[in-house]
């Protein structure tokens, strides 16, 4: 396997798997949700939409369904507008919008599947489940007195099966290490949060790490949080965090970069057709205006995560690094139909502070504007900024004499290449097992590891556990033999990951994030680049 097939082969499945969301998750203007469409009785001259459905159904040759065929109609004119105005069936809307609002209805767990059978990662603290006796390493066998283990369950169907309205209640029996019988449990179904805040924690004495998931309702708070805490602990400098943050709500970002700017500096501005000029600008209340600032965004940073990114950018505020950004500079706003689905409708653009669009071009195909990730790739714009196309048109000037550019997302200061230098052809390999192994690890060890609250506690332990080469046994009894050339490449970075499972297995995301960081090329860098 060559090397350019190994990136690729990493990268792709990925790109593919994103293009697919986004254009139903991102770029939410609003959290408003009106009761009927706007300007309900407004019909053309013609009304040919409803001629047409009249004349199929009285003289189509077979019977026909209405609301079937309306149905079909909705996402067929909407691809005529942009990639991201879309139809959202009301069987759909519900879960689309969850992220967004940062709750669901259900029990309030985190699951994966341990050899078909629902195993449980942690209790959400406060929820359902906890407050009834669940408990991390439970394995949950029956649903309502279904058998779930051993059936091939796929996780949709898990949470489909677990989640449910807010007072309704879901009976499970599940199998607890040291019983010998199974345990039932009748759970009340309420509220669960969703954070969209993965972590925040200290990296060193002064420089403190935010990681944000996607823009909800929920953010800013939680991101203030986070910030207070940080500045209790010390923290004079700043890593935001927005790789992989497909956006949300405008306003949530729009709050965040309030946050570092100076009175009166402006965050963004929205216009469009029927849309006036409107301006967003800080109002000299932010709690970090003058701390050092990073942040890291990559080609899946979008939307709400490029208005925050654009705003440190063009104000001269802080430093981006990584890679180029999504470029998605459209707003949408959300409209709801009395029979539960809606549509979100492009109905402006968003421009940074210096005036810059971000969008990238969709004229020539949604297909084309989806593979653009694809098409970066194969012109190795990961490995090389050099490789990017820049219009002199699209050019602009930061007041600090800055130079930037529209028309494709967020070109970061500090251009970080992907790091393919630890990938090996054993690596690759290997690494669908390196997860199993680890949950694995962790019920094999569950009483002696939930001892530690910390990640480096946990990390300090599994260093002695010679965790690597119970891996190496374990992927070799799985029919990959050991390759000592790709450990010699690939070794410290299997280890790490290792770690950081089993340490997130007990610890969550602040188990997690301080070991990935050690093979974290980005954020390394962002660390190094801040310290100076």
């Amino acid at each position: 396997m060559n090397n350019n097939n190994s990136r690729r082969s990493i990268f792709l499945p990925l790109l593919l798997a994103v293009s697919v969301i986004f254009g139903i998750l991102i770029g939410i203007y609003l959290p408003r949700q009106s009761d009927n469409p706007q300007n309900p009785g407004k019909k053309s001259k013609n009304d040919k939409l409803n001629i047409i459905l009249n004349i199929i159904e009285s003289n189509y040759v077979d019977t026909v369904n209405r609301d079937e065929l309306v149905e079909a109609a909705i996402p067929s004119i909407l691809k005529k507008l942009d990639p991201h105005s879309v139809y959202i069936p009301s069987k759909d809307l519900i879960r689309v919008n969850e992220p967004l609002q940062g709750n669901f209805e259900g029990i309030g767990i985190s699951f994966n599947m341990l050899t078909d059978t629902i195993l449980v990662i942690s209790t959400i603290p406060g929820g359902p489940a906890e407050k009834t006796g669940l408990l991390a390493g439970d394995k949950i066998l029956y649903v309502n007195d279904s058998l779930v283990a051993g059936k091939g369950i796929s996780d949709e169907k898990v949470m489909g099966m677990l989640k449910g309205p807010r007072g309704t209640v879901v009976r499970v029996k599940i199998l607890r290490r040291g019983h010998n019988e199974l345990l039932p449990f009748s759970i009340t179904r309420d509220k669960i949060p969703i954070y969209s805040i993965d972590v925040a924690y200290m990296i060193n004495d002064n420089i403190g790490f935010i990681r944000i998931n996607n823009f909800a309702m929920t953010t800013f708070d939680e991101f203030m949080k986070g910030l207070e805490e940080l500045k209790s602990k010390g923290m004079t400098k700043l890593i935001i965090d927005l790789r992989g943050n497909s956006g949300g709500i405008m306003e949530a970002a729009i709050q965040i970069a309030n946050q570092f700017l100076k009175k009166g500096e402006l965050i963004v501005y929205t216009k469009g057709r029927t849309q006036p000029r409107n301006e967003a600008r800080a109002t000299g209340k932010g709690e970090f205006e003058t701390g050092d600032l990073a942040v890291l965004i990559d080609e899946w940073s979008a939307s709400a995560s490029e208005i925050l990114a654009g705003a440190i950018q063009d104000n001269d505020r802080g430093t981006i690094i990584g890679r180029r950004s999504f470029g998605k500079g459209l707003v949408q706003e959300p409209v709801q139909f009395t029979d539960g689905s809606g549509i979100r409708l492009t109905i402006a653009r968003y421009y940074t502070p210096t005036g810059r669009s971000i969008q990238k071009p969709y004229k020539k195909g949604f297909e084309d504007y989806y593979d653009d990730l694809n098409t970066r790739f194969d012109r190795h714009e990961y490995e090389n900024s050099d490789s990017i196309r820049f219009v002199d048109s699209l050019k602009f000037t930061t007041p600090g004499g800055k130079t930037v550019y529209g028309g494709g997302g967020i070109m970061p200061d500090k251009f970080i290449p992907v790091d393919t230098t630890d990938i090996s052809p054993y690596f690759m390999k290997v690494s669908p097992f390196i997860y199993p192994f680890a949950l694995k690890y962790t019920e094999m060890h569950r009483e002696t590891l939930k001892k530690y609250t910390e990640s480096g506690e946990i990390e300090k332990y599994l260093d002695k556990q010679g965790l690597l080469y119970q891996f190496i046994d374990y992927a070799s009894k799985n029919g990959i033999k050991a390759d000592q050339k790709g450990l010699s490449i690939s070794g410290m970075v299997i280890h790490t990951q290792l770690k950081s499972y089993v340490a997130r297995n007990i610890l969550d995301n602040k188990g997690f994030y301080p070991i990935r960081e050690k093979i974290d090329t980005t954020l390394l860098y962002a660390i190094d680049f801040l310290e100076k």
